[in-house]
């Protein structure tokens, strides 16, 4: 169960239209959440045995470009035409049957053609999970495959390794893992680029559900040739189960319990709809909070993102819990996503700031345990503001997420301090909206759009009659999405490649629609 096309009438009432996602999340457990090119990719070369494996190649064929690609734009591409270039590569070489070799050979040639040019020019990837690891990785693949005679490409070239990557760090996450020494949650998601060390590495095991890492191509890795001798293998029938409810392609990432439910919430309860949760929603969220956190989902890593916004879920639905469990992110002047983490992340420590605030809110005694790093957290997003008034994230590729994040988090929480910076990002929103009413990065998005319309309509300058103004023509543009059904919002969260958390997306537009109503 999943909210599509709304009827115009039902616009009025959203919060029944919101009822009805909340309820869907108990129907999907695992999670709503798009299909993923290069994880099908990786299921097509690592399991040919899984059920829905022609299904799976036809998806590659319909998902490539015209220019020979799959993906989206500024680098995007790189690893999913990777995935399914290979795919396809060791189809040919197995000679699968029922797929046409000459339309597998003609997709990767033109797949090859169009990722080359982009590996030779050097230029910097995206900051996705893993990637300097799968995309060695997956280069290797190629290039070994093009020395087959049934898999090789006439007059194919070699691809060349980006900077910044090489098979060096490769050979050391394989001999790890061979040597049975404990593995990070963390790289378990992303098992498949470990080879063939990969298959039943004996420091490994699934979860109860069957999964490793939450990822198919992990899982699929692990299993290796089990899988096709076991089918009660519960790994085996793990994959079985999330083939089948995709019609063969699969996800990035399942399940995301946790997480999905934690900002399905977040969104709705933040802009004010009044919905009818599950008391065992409440208690499962609740009682997914340990000590260290919680993960997005059984088979991940604890994260800071998820537990800060399965926070303050419970600080909306009246139900503060003690966010003590956060400091093990803390790094000294931020929050990381995990602890080790390269890098860092806005969005992150928004949420963060979210959860911490929400909580004080609600119990102000604990002002003295938390008072002093809001502040400081607050100044750090505001320190990590762009000229132009956006910020940039690494959990997503558009913009309008990181600014939504931070602008409403500063607005609630970062005090008087952060009026500049909030009114900086109103001031960005307004300046960038499409002609169309919309708002996004390569076109205008209903998700994009309602993330810039929560800037205009839930900080301090909601009253301001040119965030009305566009407003009005945002809601627009999200309520012929709602009531036409719309196109399939596109993947633009970060994770092995761009994908999409369908009910999450979802309740931003609801909640941006009703902001905009209200007005």
């Amino acid at each position: 169960m999943s909210v599509g096309k709304v009827a115009a009438g039902d616009l009025h009432d959203l919060t029944s239209v919101a009822d009805e996602l909340v309820t869907s999340l108990m129907f999907r457990p695992w999670g709503q959440v798009s299909t993923s090119v290069y994880e099908t990719g990786r299921l097509v070369s690592l399991a040919p045995w899984l059920t829905g494996h022609h299904e799976r190649i036809d998806y590659l064929l319909a998902a490539q470009r015209p220019d020979g690609s799959w993906g989206a734009p500024d680098g995007y591409g790189v690893v999913p035409t990777l995935s399914a270039t290979e795919a396809f590569l060791a189809a040919l070489e197995r000679g699968d049957l029922g797929a046409d070799p000459r339309v597998l050979r003609e997709a990767a040639g033109r797949g090859m053609r169009a990722v080359a040019p982009w590996l030779a020019a050097r230029r910097a990837l995206p900051d996705t999970p893993a990637i300097e690891h799968i995309v060695p990785f997956l280069v290797c693949l190629i290039n070994g495959r093009l020395t087959v005679p049934s898999a090789g490409l006439p007059g194919a070239e070699p691809l060349p390794l980006p900077d910044g990557t090489g098979r060096e760090r490769l050979e050391r996450i394989r001999s790890w893992i061979a040597s049975g020494a404990e593995v990070p949650q963390k790289l378990l998601h992303a098992l498949e680029v470990a080879g063939p060390a990969a298959c039943g590495a004996p420091a490994i095991r699934p979860t109860p559900i069957g999964t490793v890492g939450a990822s198919p191509a992990a899982t699929a890795a692990w299993l290796g040739e089990r899988g096709a001798r076991d089918p009660h293998e519960p790994a085996r029938t793990h994959l079985e189960a999330v083939s089948r409810r995709h019609g063969g392609p699969v996800p990035v990432g399942l399940p995301i319990t946790v997480f999905e439910r934690g900002w399905v919430l977040s969104w709705l309860l933040r802009a004010g709809l009044r919905v009818d949760v599950p008391p065992e929603m409440v208690a499962d969220l609740r009682a997914a909070i340990g000590p260290a956190g919680t993960p997005a989902g059984p088979g991940l890593p604890a994260d800071a993102d998820t537990t800060s916004v399965a926070l303050y879920a419970l600080a909306l639905l009246g139900v503060p819990y003690e966010p003590d469990s956060l400091w093990a992110f803390h790094t000294g002047t931020h929050f990381a996503t995990w602890p080790g983490e390269d890098g860092s992340s806005v969005s992150v420590n928004a949420h963060v700031l979210d959860a911490f605030g929400g909580y004080v809110a609600r119990r102000p005694e604990a002002s003295s345990r938390y008072g002093g790093t809001i502040s400081d957290l607050a100044a750090w997003i505001r320190d990590r503001q762009e000229p132009d008034g956006s910020w940039a994230d690494r959990w997503h590729a558009s913009p309008y997420y990181a600014a939504a994040s931070c602008a409403l988090a500063l607005d609630e929480f970062g005090g008087d301090s952060s009026a500049g910076a909030v009114h900086a990002a109103v001031d960005w929103v307004l300046d960038t909206q499409r002609t169309d009413g919309s708002w996004g990065r390569w076109e205008g998005t209903a998700e994009e759009t309602a993330y810039a319309m929560q800037i205009l309509l839930m900080t301090r300058w909601r009253d301001d009659r040119r965030c009305a103004r566009a407003a009005s023509l945002g809601l627009a543009h999200l309520s012929n999405h709602l009531t036409s059904g719309g196109a399939e919002h596109p993947a633009l969260w970060h994770d092995k490649d761009l994908y999409t958390p369908t009910a999450v997306v979802q309740a931003a537009v609801i909640s941006s629609t009703h902001l905009a109503r209200r007005i």
